[in-house]
């Protein structure tokens, strides 16, 4: 997975406050976000992300407008089943540079979290976010 792909999912991440609950969910608490305790982001790792990452770069690279991808922990090791989906949309062409809003949804232990962050690249470049 290449560094900016992870880069990529942490930017999703980073975009939201639930972004703040990757370090884990005493960090949260810690924080004064306990609000976001048992919530999908509080439960993953730097697999599950890694996980996430591929399944964005994917969906990014290769849906179309409202096509999702599905995604899943599966494999990483994380005793917490999380499952999820990427669906890019409301892709704008202008020059050599891409940009798509992505909808990226994340499930587990009954909880679901949504972040639509927007992500560009120029031709030949690599997906990144934009600030927010």
């Amino acid at each position: 997975m290449p560094m900016t792909s992870r880069a990529f999912v942490r930017a999703c991440v980073q975009s939201t406050a639930a972004t703040l609950l990757v370090a884990g969910a005493a960090a949260a608490s810690a924080a004064n976000l306990g609000f976001l305790n048992d919530t999908p982001i509080s439960y993953m790792k730097q697999r599950d992300l890694q996980a996430l990452n591929s399944a964005a770069s994917k969906a990014l690279d290769t849906q179309k407008d409202g096509e999702s991808v599905e995604w899943n922990n599966q494999g990483t090791g994380n005793p917490v089943p999380i499952r999820g989906t990427i669906t890019p949309q409301d892709s704008v062409k202008q020059g050599d540079r891409t940009c798509r809003k992505v909808t990226l949804v994340a499930i587990a232990k009954g909880q679901t979290q949504t972040w639509t962050p927007t992500a560009c690249k120029a031709s030949g470049g690599k997906w990144k976010l934009l600030k927010q």
